[in-house]
């Protein structure tokens, strides 16, 4: 069975997951550590669970999900995957941070390999599936697990929300489409953990949320 443990990190309060089995293998998603007590209470985390991450993962490459991808290559050796769209079509993240004038608080590290739709990454006993869902950038993706009924959904869908589009390469329409057809399909129980805010259910948005 997969566990899913969340943290909120840096100042755009990002949501980054762990999900890991009785194994103790583990998948990081969303990397958003920016401070040093952050990677603290990751590192500490992952310590006392002694668990052995095996996968660095993006759910889209805006700038506040990607900060912590330079800690998680220092601390673990791990390159991150994101989708071959958003690494061809977004700006890199130092471009990104000159909006904040942060550009020199962050590095990039390069994308290891591409993350491919209906691909399964495995851990421990565990797996997921990489779902393709563009709109709020254009290789946006969520992870899904079918057996423990839960996907990791980044900015896609929040709770009565829907992501921006307003940013590179982003598309309303596009992303609305995705959502109904990769998200909203999903099995009515199935939990949301999104990049942003509470977790949600496939049924509660269904029938709630009114971007849908």
């Amino acid at each position: 069975m997969i566990s899913v443990k969340s943290f909120e990190f840096n100042y755009f309060s990002v949501n980054t997951y762990i999900l890991y089995d009785e194994t103790g293998a583990a998948v990081l998603i969303d990397c958003g550590c920016f401070r040093r007590e952050e990677e603290k209470e990751l590192k500490e985390f992952v310590k006392e669970r002694e668990l052995t991450i095996e996968h660095l993962l993006c759910t889209h490459l805006h700038l506040d999900h990607v900060f912590g991808n330079d800690f998680a290559d220092r601390a673990y050796g791990l390159s991150p995957r994101a989708h071959k769209a958003d690494v061809e079509m977004l700006p890199s993240p130092q471009e990104q941070a000159k909006l904040f004038g942060i550009q020199d608080r962050i590095r990039s590290v390069p994308i290891s390999s591409y993350l491919l739709s209906n691909e399964v990454i495995k851990f421990g006993i565990s797996e997921i599936v990489v779902r393709p869902v563009p709109g709020h950038s254009p290789g946006s993706v969520i992870f899904y697990s079918r057996k423990d009924g839960f996907a990791i959904v980044g900015d896609t869908i929040f709770s009565g929300s829907i992501g921006r589009t307003d940013l590179w390469g982003g598309n309303h329409d596009v992303l609305v489409a995705a959502i109904k057809d990769k998200v909203l399909s999903l099995p009515d129980e199935t939990i949301l953990y999104p990049g942003h805010g509470p977790a949600t259910h496939v049924l509660d948005e269904r029938l709630n949320n009114p971007f849908l």
